[in-house]
């Protein structure tokens, strides 16, 4: 089956319309900070004759699937094997001062989820693996094995907003001393043994422990501090940055993000504001969009996307 028929893009239509403005341009440069299999890449590049575009992703699969996808476009393409908070290294490398346009598709992606040896769905028996990068060293399973009851708690907590998130740590740490805990069926029935009888009507009693242990093995929310203010500094002035997230924690951090960068630093009291303290950034959607109706409906996966937008409209002077 062809790359393109595994793999539907997220609110393509509307990405594009966001950052066409920018990455219409003649000599306009791209970032696809999120690559996955190439989905919204591709678009770009057919829409946008001219357009060049830098492709990252940590994933080497997504890598290989998507250069075969993008082979077409030649040279208009460069691809790098990378954390999205590298990406300043990436352009460095690749001798680029700023760029017209940056897109991230966060979370993981529809490759990840669908090959159930890679541990990412726990309605899929597999290994605790839920690298995204499968050179890194740690995995679910190592957490799980090692970390402790109090460790336990506070990602399932802090990244999964999980209301049982002691109990569940708990319960973990006593059934692997009785025997490892390397599956996600084993995992799975020690969650739905540890869940109360008046809660199991509530929802999966894995989906926001498997969230939390993603995020954790991945580093999904220490990246992506890194990673935004790195992608605003390289946006040239009218570049413009569109960001989808699909859980609570990134939108929330995009969101600030965002916010701080579109807020003007002059004191209070200033009878006019100075160049050097206004904003370098002006919001492009008010709150965070949603997919439409007829979307969610033909792609679930598009039900919990959140996308926000930014476009630079200056530099502040620097004293």
């Amino acid at each position: 089956m062809a790359t393109s028929d595994l793999h539907t893009p997220v609110m393509l239509d509307r990405c594009i319309e966001l950052l066409a403005p920018a990455i219409s341009r003649p000599g306009a440069i791209a970032i696809d900070a999120t690559l996955g299999m190439g989905g919204h890449s591709e678009a770009m590049l057919e829409r946008f004759e001219g357009l060049q575009l830098i492709g990252i992703d940590r994933d080497p699969d997504a890598i290989r699937l998507a250069g075969e996808r993008l082979g077409r476009f030649g040279d208009r393409v460069t691809l790098v094997h990378a954390v999205y908070d590298e990406l300043d290294h990436a352009l460095q490398s690749a001798g680029i001062e700023s760029v017209e346009g940056i897109l991230f598709d966060l979370g993981v992606s529809s490759l990840q989820l669908d090959e159930a040896d890679r541990g990412f769905a726990y309605a899929k028996d597999a290994p605790l693996d839920m690298r995204m990068d499968q050179t890194g060293e740690l995995t679910a399973e190592r957490i799980i094995s090692d970390w402790s009851a109090a460790e336990l708690a506070r990602i399932f907590r802090d990244y999964g907003d999980e209301r049982l998130a002691l109990r569940y740590a708990q319960h973990i740490v006593a059934a692997r001393q009785e025997s490892p805990v390397d599956s996600s069926a084993k995992l799975v029935d020690i969650l739905q043994d540890a869940t109360p009888a008046r809660l199991k009507n509530a929802g999966h009693p894995a989906k926001r422990v498997f969230q939390a242990l993603r995020i954790a093995v991945n580093r999904e929310l220490e990246v992506l501090e890194t990673a935004l203010p790195a992608a605003l500094e390289a946006l040239a002035v009218d570049g413009r940055i569109v960001v989808m997230s699909y859980q609570s924690h990134e939108d929330r951090m995009v969101k600030r993000v965002l916010r701080d960068a579109t807020t003007s630093s002059s004191p209070a009291g200033l009878p006019v504001e100075l160049p050097e303290y206004a904003a370098e950034f002006t919001l492009l959607t008010r709150g965070a969009e949603r997919a439409a109706g007829e979307e969610q409906s033909s792609n679930p996966r598009s039900i919990p996307a959140r996308l926000r937008a930014a476009q630079r409209v200056g530099v502040r002077s620097r004293r």
